[in-house]
């Protein structure tokens, strides 16, 4: 954490030094160094939720039983639905406080109110998009009264808790932040602190906004054709699209699973390549855009990396293929890593299910959300994937003291002026501009001052550019920053008795647009696309657009009744893992260009249908073995290549002798799956890496490089090659090239192609470069084999998967910038994983940035619809956020080995699995 600022006195500084070293005793003691004493209750025990017994919870109507089983998973039974989403308040007020209390603050642009002068620009940034703003607007004019009469019982829930629990009895984070805040009191919870949390959710599931500051920032080194070539066209004939089928009627606009496409003008408002104005306006953007783009990296990403690694897992087989007879639906989204899992078990019961307390439902939840997320009911289940849809655009604008340009008029900004409170610090103000594209958020960095200075503005032949003058501003349009009544979806899934119910809960399902699967117990499955997607009059938001031009406004969104959805394949099964919703040929709207690239959903559908040929049927075991899968698809697209390669040393022939009876299976034991990896990453490097702006690459690693503008001579005076020193910018796990299924498609594009220029090196004076794919190949497995030897030693018997990548279970905030002593109380780990990049089992790691698992399945669950009770789950942690609790990290170890928890539902089964009931009572 930042310096304390605050100017204590020296005895009061020696005070809390003592009291840290209290506390790191006791949590040593309490965590089974030693024996703790009777004192250690105060400052870590204290926290510990009551889950047995009898407590007073102030505005219910009748009495609440909160049933925990072995592991601490609540399910909570309730006479009206206020009294059960007040419980609902109270118990993850319990297991989860310091979480929700960080998460409010960050999504209100508040963090420095309670971690200092630290993230007062990250504050700044999220102050200029104003989620918290939003989320009011949200609960003053859209969402419905029952949910604002839900969301209030729940935030009446939290605050009975806080009201008898402060400091430390709240968690022991409270007790370590109060070395730098001294004093720091948690306010109230809100009805609003809960839909904020949809922005951040939203913000993590962006869509291709990423992609499109990147490929603004390649064009400062690289040409439009070879951006093109990183940035390949979705595979459709290979990746089959989760709906494969359909068409919109062009009369009435709806779409219709079984019609024929007549005559498609797929990507309505998009070319599916940049127009002249558009690209011109982007190369004008580098020095903004690298500026954004760090900015971005900077902006908490409680969900994981932004980017086409970020993505889920969700699948759904009818009954004719199971051994049930009914369907079985499975999910298990990749988020980041987080301790505790961004996820809450719980379940949510009326104790007589009426019109009145219609809540019979249990799943996933976010600490801080009244209701279940990702789950079932006692009618139906359902499922979520990022669809990635592209619903966020980058508007270059043309800025005076007066305003910003728009059709050739100056219109005056729309202002704003807020203050961030820093604790032991000078409040700051800002001042927030806004156009009628969204909010100017290059006003958050100082380089962006001098927006477009450094490039020429190119215009297309029908678009004339302004003239920059002293620059462009940048402006973010977004749908998350149009109010929307999204929750109300989340209650309306949980009480769906069938498809029809359940369409019309995702027709409310705003942001983020997520792929929604289904299931029921009566033996149907089915899928819906939901969401708020722009469809944008000219332009495909690839690139940014020029802001000036009303032409490149968005016109409208694509009408609900538009979206793809089925029911019933005569395929008998759905896979959605981020890959393309439909073909584009067959679909009217522009949906986006940068899906993820089908690597994962491909392999799914192939081992379903491998499974139910010849009247095979697919089993719970089944299900839960294929979220396991290890396979790499790029090992088996480059391996035989790589043993193609002529190896004359035998230092690297030995490691490439490792592949030869390999078979592409990402175990944590395979010392081939390490060698091939490594060689993959070194790959990327030579053939790309090396070849991107600076903007694009690793954070401190630096390359001698021809100047990016090529201005002057290419040659000394001597002939040699005029090189400066240049040093990467991104945070690792955001660096390009990824290693993502995108690179997989960049690879397949030249593998068969030798002499290729991708394959090129530039080389050293006492190093050639590679002229050919096989040299670069040779090059990248020496590079491999010493790079591994580094890290695991001579000895390949001793190599292994896991020991390069791990998982670290970080604490959010003190287990990542507190101080030293705090994060080894406080983190967990390391685990040694199986899996990979684009694997089923996707333990993602960026290959750029080095082995490390950066996202994970941050849950899995295998439903069940003919024996609810027959269902499975975990979770990536465990129920609680209190470090030493026994449920803090108790299902991690199950986790990491793929298995999964028996997922108890109807009130027998609860009542069976229950070890500690706890009543709340009027």
């Amino acid at each position: 954490m930042p310096a304390n600022t605050t100017g204590s006195s020296p005895k009061k500084k020696k005070s809390r030094r003592l009291r840290l070293i209290v506390i790191a005793v006791v949590l040593l003691l309490v965590g089974g160094v030693g024996y703790g004493a009777y004192w250690s209750i105060s400052t870590v025990r204290a926290s510990f939720p009551e889950t047995t017994g009898s407590l007073q919870l102030k505005g219910l109507s009748g009495p609440v039983q909160v049933k925990r089983d072995g592991y601490g998973i609540p399910q909570i039974y309730a006479g009206t639905s206020e009294d059960l989403f007040r419980a609902q308040g109270f118990v993850q007020a319990q297991d989860r406080f310091w979480e929700m209390d960080v998460r409010r603050h960050m999504t209100a642009g508040r963090l420095s109110e309670m971690f200092g002068s630290g993230q007062v620009e990250t504050d700044a940034f999220l102050r200029t998009m104003g989620w918290h703003r939003v989320a009011k607007q949200e609960y003053d004019t859209k969402v419905s009264a029952a949910t604002k009469k839900y969301l209030r019982a729940y935030s009446d829930g939290v605050n009975a808790y806080l009201k008898d629990h402060q400091g430390d009895a709240l968690s022991v984070e409270y007790a370590a932040l109060d070395f730098k805040n001294d004093g720091y009191k948690p306010e109230k919870w809100t009805p609003v602190d809960s839909l904020a949390w949809l922005k951040a959710m939203a913000w993590d599931l962006r869509g291709n906004m990423q992609d499109e500051v990147d490929r603004a920032l390649a064009s400062n080194r690289l040409s439009a054709k070879q951006i093109d070539e990183l940035y390949p066209s979705y595979p459709y004939s290979r990746n089959k699209p989760i709906v494969q089928g359909g068409a919109v009627n062009g009369v009435t606009d709806e779409f219709d699973p079984k019609g024929t496409p007549a005559g498609s003008t797929s990507g309505t408002g998009g070319t599916g390549s940049v127009d002249g104005g558009a690209t011109g306006a982007a190369q004008g953007l580098q020095t903004q855009l690298s500026s954004l783009s760090k900015t971005l990296d900077d902006v908490p990403a409680l969900l994981g990396p932004n980017g086409t690694g970020i993505g889920s897992n969700s699948w759904v087989v009818s009954g004719k293929y199971t051994t049930t007879g009914k369907p079985l639906l499975a999910n298990d989204p990749h988020l980041a890593p987080q301790l505790p899992s961004v996820w809450y078990q719980m379940g949510l019961h009326c104790k007589q299910v009426t019109s009145e307390c219609p809540y019979d439902a249990a799943g996933f939840t976010f600490a801080g959300l009244p209701g279940v997320v990702i789950g079932h009911n006692q009618d139906i289940s359902w499922g979520m994937t990022n669809l990635g849809a592209d619903v966020s655009d980058l508007y270059l604008e043309k800025v005076t003291s007066d305003g910003y340009l728009y059709d050739g008029k100056q219109l005056p900004f729309t202002t704003r002026e807020e203050t961030i409170k820093v604790a032991g610090g000078t409040s700051r103000k800002i001042t927030v501009r806004t156009t009628n594209n969204g909010p100017i958020v290059s006003d958050r960095d100082d380089e962006l001052a001098d927006v477009g200075k450094s490039a020429p503005v190119g215009t297309g032949a029908d678009d004339v550019a302004p003239d920059r003058g002293d620059g462009y501003a940048v402006a973010l349009k977004w749908t998350a920053l149009t109010p929307s009544n999204t929750m109300d979806a989340v209650f309306k899934l949980n009480t769906a008795k069938n498809f029809s119910d359940f369409r019309k809960a995702a027709r409310d399902f705003a942001v983020p647009s997520q792929n929604l699967i289904y299931a029921d117990t009566k033996g149907n499955i089915g899928y819906q696309a939901p969401g708020q997607i722009p469809v944008r009059s000219k332009g495909d938001g690839r690139y940014p657009a020029p802001g000036w031009d009303s032409r490149y406004k968005w016109s409208k969104y694509i009408p609900q009744s538009a979206l793809p959805w089925e029911l019933n394949p005569d395929r008998g099964y759905i896979v959605t893992a981020n890959q393309a919703v439909i073909d584009k040929k067959n679909y009217p709207y522009l949906l986006t260009d940068d899906w993820g690239y089908g690597a994962r959903s491909q392999r799914i559908t192939d081992l379903i249908e491998s499974k139910v040929k010849d009247g095979g049927k697919i089993s719970t075991d089944d299900m839960q073995s294929l979220q396991m899968d290890n396979s790499s698809e790029i090992a088996k697209l480059l391996t035989p290549y790589l043993l193609k390669v002529e190896v004359k040393d035998d230092y690297v022939r030995e490691a490439q002798k490792l592949l030869e009876s390999w078979d592409y299976t990402q175990d944590s034991d395979s010392a081939a799956a390490a060698y091939f990896n490594a060689v993959w990453r070194n790959t990327l490097k030579l053939a790309f890496g090396d070849k991107l702006p600076k903007e694009l690459r690793v954070k401190g690693e630096c390359l001698r490089v021809r100047p990016a503008d090529d201005s002057g001579p290419l040659e000394d005076l001597n002939g040699n090659a005029r090189l400066v020193r240049e040093c990467g910018k991104r945070d690792p796990d955001m660096a390009q090239p990824d290693g993502g299924d995108r690179w997989y498609e960049v690879v397949r594009k030249i593998i068969k192609d030798p002499k290729n220029d991708w394959w090129k090196t530039a080389g050293t004076r006492n190093k050639p470069g590679a002229t050919n794919r096989d040299e670069l190949l040779g090059q990248a497995m020496r590079a491999a084999r010493s790079e591994l030897t580094a890290k695991l030693g001579k000895d390949i018997n001793s190599w292994s998967w896991g020991r390069l990548h791990r998982l670290t279970l970080k604490n959010q905030t003190l287990g990542t910038d507190g101080p030293g002593v705090v994060q080894w109380l406080l983190n967990r780990g390391p685990w040694n994983l199986s899996g990979g990049e684009a694997a089923v089992n996707a333990t993602g790691w960026n290959a750029a940035g080095g082995y490390d698992v950066t996202w994970v399945p941050s849950m899995r669950m295998v439903v069940n619809l003919d024996n609810l009770d027959k269902s499975r789950w975990i979770n990536l942690t465990g129920a609680s956020g209190h470090a030493y609790n026994a449920h803090y990290t108790d299902q991690t170890e199950k986790w990491a080995k793929g298995e999964l928890l028996p997922w108890a539902f109807n009130k027998s089964a609860v009542d069976k699995s229950t070890e500690d009931e706890l009543a709340l009572t009027p």
